[in-house]
């Protein structure tokens, strides 16, 4: 489960900028082994452009989707 402690996750899921937030979140923050949450990849591919990610972070993603 993602924490998302400074907004109501349910109200984000809502709307496209927010399930954008919350793969951004999961993202640069780490998903943890417990949670047994993965990262989609298909959303990733899906919102690669509006993704607001640091930029080590995004190379690897490229990397390891692409293979670029």
């Amino acid at each position: 489960m993602v924490i998302i402690w400074d907004y109501d996750i349910n109200e984000l899921k809502k709307t496209e900028s927010g399930r954008i937030l919350i793969l951004e979140r999961m993202i640069n923050n780490g998903v943890y082994l417990k949670d047994k949450e993965k990262i989609p990849i298909k959303l990733v591919k899906k919102y690669w452009d509006k993704l607001h990610l640091e930029p080590d972070r995004r190379r690897f993603l490229k990397f390891l989707i692409w293979g670029n």
